[in-house]
């Protein structure tokens, strides 16, 4: 796993927790797969910048923000 991979993962992990989302409500808003929002935060995935950007909307944040 790249370090990158992972601190993203954490960051949107901690996102996600801090509104009291589950996986599967973030994966719906993004319009993702629910496995494919835990890989990513398990830093498992190398997430394409398209679904970082449907991930930072659903969380009503900036990209980068979550970089």
């Amino acid at each position: 796993m790249f370090e990158i991979n992972v601190q993203v993962g954490k960051n949107i992990r901690k996102v996600r927790m801090k509104k009291g989302w589950s996986q599967e409500y973030l994966a719906y808003k993004a319009d993702l797969h629910r496995a494919y929002i835990g890989q990513i935060e398990r830093g498992e995935k190398n997430i394409g910048i398209r679904n970082l950007e449907k991930i930072a909307t659903a969380l009503g944040m900036k990209i980068k923000d979550l970089l």
